[in-house]
């Protein structure tokens, strides 16, 4: 039986989480639960689970991964908030089964220097693909990773093209539901240039050895290329409960939580390369990356008040990933990197991004 705390429990992989967990009663309980203001809906997660260690906002679901015994944390808070409940479920020694990415994104080296080897599990289906997929050969034997993407609401468009999107258009994706930020980060394919980090800080393997091909079926959900000229991918149709699964019971495989293939029908799967014209957000998450200290947390908290502008009005669809890359291109990184280092990035990120937009 496995204690499970799950951070951000009113959200889609909270839900979904909860769902994994009410089919397996047998196999998970659940200790803890945390939302960031939706109280009622806690409460009601909470009776139903028989939950008695609950908290809202980050804060105080930091101090709740302190305060309850735990065998898995699943941290599904959205945005750079996450970063205190993640260093301190790695703190606990608790596996992590991160659908946080910012966290790791944003803390980078801070974040992997608290987590033991084999502790922190990923839950986006990319990056759980990967995971699947290495287990076929050993570190010495990759070549490249292959993360795929969906194309989001305006795969094959121009840049030209995308001028005058309005933000309706822009949460209208063809596969996932998602949240706003989460699904805008999609359509600009800054989601995906996020995931690029993530997965060089998760598996070690160079910037340069990490590619992105567009599949809009969704269905391959990222591939792993050996030296030998094999390529594993893992397939499974588009429902988050299967990398949450694994995330909770890493590496054990939950039985009946998704519906496979049906392979008694046609299928047609299609491949296509990224327009980087279109979409820049992917190459400049490459080169925040590399640069690597505080590079990432300002990239992400720029990111982050371009997509509220972007919806309030305030700004172009073409402007948000333009902003992002001029406060990246202004930022003056810290030598020290902290947790104090990566709030006073962020906080200067958000203030020179509101500058631009307000100009």
């Amino acid at each position: 039986m496995r204690r499970v705390v799950i951070l951000g429990s009113t959200g889609s992989i909270g839900t979904q989480a909860l769902d994994v967990i009410a089919a397996n009663r047998d196999r998970f309980t659940v200790v803890g639960l945390t939302a960031g203001t939706a109280a009622e809906q806690l409460a009601e997660q909470a009776e139903r689970f028989g939950v008695t260690e609950t908290a809202l906002g980050a804060d105080d679901a930091e101090r709740l991964v302190r305060s309850v015994e735990a065998d898995v944390v699943l941290n599904g808070i959205t945005g750079s908030v996450g970063l205190g409940p993640t260093l301190a479920a790695l703190e606990t020694g608790a596996t992590l089964a991160l659908a946080n990415k910012e966290s790791l994104i944003v803390g980078g080296e801070l974040v992997k220097r608290a987590a033991a080897p084999g502790q922190i599990v990923p839950v986006d289906s990319e990056h759980s693909a990967i995971a699947q997929a290495l287990r076929s050969g050993t570190p010495q034997e990759v070549r490249r990773l292959v993360l795929t993407a969906s194309g989001g609401p305006f795969r094959g468009r121009s840049r030209a093209s995308l001028t005058d999107v309005t933000p309706r258009e822009a949460l209208a994706h063809p596969t996932w539901d998602m949240g706003l930020v989460v699904t805008t980060n999609s359509s600009t394919l800054v989601n995906k240039g996020l995931e690029i980090i993530e997965a060089h800080l998760l598996f070690d393997v160079p910037y340069d050895d990490i590619e992105v091909t567009v599949h809009p079926q969704s269905v391959i959900h990222s591939m792993v290329e050996f030296v030998d000229g094999s390529t594993i991918a893992q397939a499974s149709p588009p429902d988050m409960r299967l990398p949450i699964s694994l995330g909770l019971d890493w590496p054990n495989r939950v039985a009946g939580v998704g519906v496979p293939l049906d392979w008694t029908t046609a299928h047609t799967w299609t491949f296509e390369p990224l327009d980087d014209e279109a979409f820049p957000a992917v190459a400049l998450a490459k080169r925040v990356g590399r640069a690597g200290g505080t590079y990432p947390a300002v990239f992400n908290a720029a990111n982050e008040q371009a997509v509220t502008a972007f919806h309030a009005g305030a700004i172009g669809y073409l402007d948000i990933v333009d902003t992002v890359e001029r406060v990246v291109d202004e930022h003056e990184p810290d030598d020290e990197l902290s947790r104090e280092t990566l709030h006073a990035a962020e906080r200067w990120a958000r203030g020179e991004a509101d500058r631009l937009i307000a100009r």
